[in-house]
């Protein structure tokens, strides 16, 4: 799957830094080391590690990993929806309402990493099957035209991005 164009996109600062974070001309293979890196980097850690905040009021590595993961499933349904030719505008999310809402601390860390694998083997398939012309659909998400593909790129850079932020806060 060809990288999404910058017509196929908002120019909104947290999307495009999305998928101008994507490194790879191959989205499916950045998504499968991404799975790899991230269980290579938090298979291991003890409960104090997985509930460490880098700075009071930021998440926990819980929450972070509840969150890509939570984020993952919603870009995954509008890209699904998109590539299904859905004409409804979908709904935007606010990170921050979703984390108050949730329960990711009271979740065993196993659980979280579970629904990550599941989530992720998930998104791989879907963008697997993706011809390029089902791809290039585009569609209304959040109040913005956007093309199903860009989706499968913003997860890539969305994970890009905080893996960075965990090995740079948390893991140093």
């Amino acid at each position: 799957m060809r990288q999404a164009e910058k017509n196929e996109y908002p120019q909104h600062k947290y999307f495009s830094r999305y998928i101008e974070y994507s490194d790879s001309q191959d989205v499916i293979e950045m998504l499968v080391k991404q799975k790899e890196e991230v269980f290579f980097l938090l298979k291991n850690l003890t409960e104090i590690q997985q509930s460490y905040r880098y700075a009071e009021g930021k998440w926990s590595i819980k929450e972070l990993v509840g969150h890509i993961t939570d984020t993952e499933r919603i870009f995954s349904y509008r890209s699904l929806c998109i590539a299904r030719g859905e004409k409804a505008p979908l709904p935007g999310f606010d990170e921050n309402e979703y984390m108050a809402m949730s329960n990711f601390s009271e979740q065993s860390f196993e659980s979280l990493l579970e629904q990550y694998r599941l989530v992720r083997e998930s998104s791989i398939a879907l963008y697997a099957s993706m011809t390029e012309e089902i791809a290039s659909r585009m569609g209304n998400a959040n109040g913005f035209e956007v093309s199903a593909r860009a989706y499968a790129w913003a997860i890539a850079g969305h994970e890009a991005h905080h893996i960075s932020i965990l090995k740079e806060r948390y893991l140093s």
